[in-house]
């Protein structure tokens, strides 16, 4: 009987539970020319500074909803800046409940909980379909060596997270539930409007549950609170569409305790 030729079948490859993941598409666009730089890594930067950043090769990745972009103790390498859709970053505590700590949607960057040890603080999560550049955090740092911008900027995007979570203490310790959820609304209101987006009507990625999980409050309270709004006519609520009917009288009642 003649040999029979069979198709050459790859190799199987085995993934640890700590392999990096897949590699990611790279980037066709500069960080000179994306329509995110007045928000994300270059704002503020210019001439050979910016050439500096538009030498580095990032590569995107796209993070399907409810996939994992980085787990809680996973090995610090990449600041991810967000290009589009939105993201969750949450801990487990000792009780097995999670804690919501931040959303980030398009010209935020994520990660930078690892820097101080080298392991990531928190995990983060894909709240819809989403895409992000992965930024090597060791190429960033050896840039900025001799260039006091990218220095400065470094240093910007630390304080920045830092201020963040000084905000959500401030959220969880210092204003009852209608301020705190006027206060997250208000806040989406604000960085929806700073790219271009409707700052009275805009869609929530995230649940209820994990609105409540963020600002300290149990799901029926959000939800209570919710209708309460509507009965002052300050927005309507339609499952997770918001649309804010009175956006001067939110801020009227609510913008001395927010900043």
């Amino acid at each position: 009987m003649p040999a029979v030729s069979l198709p050459a079948v790859a190799p199987v490859r085995v993934l640890r539970e700590d392999a990096p993941p897949p590699p990611a598409t790279a980037s066709k666009t500069q960080c000179s020319s994306c329509h995110l730089r007045d928000l994300c890594l270059p704002c503020g930067m210019a001439g050979a500074d910016l050439d500096r950043l538009d030498s580095m090769r990032f590569a995107r990745r796209k993070v399907k909803a409810g996939e994992t972009l980085y787990r809680e103790g996973d090995r610090f390498q990449f600041i991810h800046a967000v290009r589009s859709g939105t993201l969750k970053s949450s801990l487990m505590l000792a009780d097995g409940r999670e804690q919501v700590s931040g959303f980030h949607i398009a010209g935020e960057l994520v990660g930078l909980d690892g820097v101080a040890q080298g392991r990531h603080a928190s995990a983060t999560t894909a709240l819809e379909d989403t895409e992000v550049c992965a930024i090597p955090y060791a190429h960033l740092t050896s840039l900025s060596g001799g260039a006091s911008v990218m220095q400065h900027v470094i240093s910007r995007l630390m304080s920045r997270e830092i201020l963040r979570e000084g905000k959500l203490m401030m959220l969880l310790g210092s204003m009852n539930a209608e301020e705190r959820l006027a206060a997250f609304v208000l806040n989406l209101s604000q960085r929806f409007g700073a790219r271009g987006y409707s700052d009275r009507e805009f869609h929530l990625r995230m649940s209820r549950a994990e609105i409540g999980s963020y600002l300290g409050m149990t799901l029926e309270t959000v939800s209570r609170t919710f209708t309460a709004f509507q009965q002052q006519r300050l927005l309507e609520v339609d499952k997770r569409h918001i649309r804010i009917t009175d956006l001067e009288g939110l801020k009227d009642r609510f913008e001395v305790r927010v900043h």
